[in-house]
């Protein structure tokens, strides 16, 4: 090396460092469904690891006061996202709201009709006669009316309760025989730990069409494409880590808060781990097409819409 060259060298070691741009972060909010549980693990491990950021977005996670207020909260142009649940979409845009499907987190159905493990329901035709808990009307009522059809039953052969979000305790006390609205990655679990087993009758083993249990929604009119590609490829991102490495990314979702810390939230992390989305920006379009016609085979809707009403495939999407 030249001396001319080694005096140039030292000049430009001697020079401070440039700054370097601060990256512009779009800022979204999202609204869950609930409180913060293994149901939204993708997101949070998209939030801990960076995922957001590396796609140039701020995101903002918001628990709901009401969890049926985030769709409506959505179409009033008040958030940029919302976690939803796919029967219940249906059910909204036929009421006018200006929502769409964007993408899908939890890719199987988590609802499932409960009983004891030990009790007299050995199978959905043990019902007759018998009292079924419920907290939400209309889509409940529809998925028991499907499995009840599937066993050669009907409505009428057994008397609904609402016991509202009540539906473990209702059922262990015998204040009904079944209940429906639990998820199977959750109130099994809690039914043992208060010392009682339960056992699930799977909704899509029983004539109910499958379904996407929970799904990202937005205003179309409000809808940036572009970058709600980004937030879903960082979900995809926190939903594929999750599967490479479930230890390391528990113990970076469990220590976001002290009451995720407990065998219930462990055990539904196991749970739950397999059925996130791994593409949770592609459109399985006959599912779609498939509930529309459910809900009305139930007399929920008087009309069926076009999928393109309800779901966008931003994965199809350049």
């Amino acid at each position: 090396m030249t001396r001319f060259t080694l005096a140039a060298a030292f000049a430009l070691l001697a020079q401070p460092a440039l700054a370097q741009p601060t990256l512009v972060q779009d800022k979204v909010s999202l609204i869950l469904d609930w409180f913060v549980n293994p149901d939204h693990a993708p997101i949070i491990i998209a939030q801990e690891k960076g995922f957001f950021t590396d796609e140039g977005l701020e995101v903002e996670v918001i628990a709901p006061a009401d969890p049926a207020d985030p769709p409506k909260l959505v179409a009033a142009g008040k958030a940029d996202y919302a976690i939803t649940y796919q029967p219940q979409l249906h059910l909204q845009v036929h009421e006018g709201l200006p929502l769409k499907r964007i993408g899908t987190l939890i890719a199987t159905p988590l609802n499932c009709l409960m009983v004891k493990a030990d009790g007299p329901i050995q199978k959905i035709a043990d019902l007759k006669g018998k009292k079924i808990g419920y907290s939400v009307s209309g889509v409940e009522t529809a998925l028991v009316g499907a499995m009840l059809a599937d066993a050669g039953l009907g409505l009428d052969d057994v008397e609904m309760i609402n016991v509202n979000w009540s539906l473990s305790p209702a059922l262990i006390a015998g204040q009904v025989d079944a209940t429906i609205g639990g998820y199977r990655n959750f109130e099994l679990t809690q039914m043992r730990l208060e010392g009682s087993e339960g056992r699930c009758f799977f909704v899509e083993e029983q004539g109910v069409p499958t379904y996407d249990e929970l799904i990202f929604v937005a205003n179309p009119a409000n809808l940036d494409p572009e970058r709600s590609r980004r937030f879903l490829h960082a979900v995809e991102r926190g939903a594929q880590y999750m599967v490479n490495h479930p230890d390391e990314a528990w113990q970076i979702f469990s220590a976001t808060a002290p009451d995720l810390q407990d065998e219930l939230n462990s055990q539904a992390w196991k749970d739950t781990l397999p059925r996130f989305a791994q593409s949770p920006a592609a459109l399985d379009q006959g599912r779609y097409a498939k509930f529309e016609e459910f809900l009305l085979k139930a007399g929920l809707i008087d009309k069926v819409r076009p999928v393109s009403d309800i779901a966008i495939d931003l994965g199809a999407q350049p």
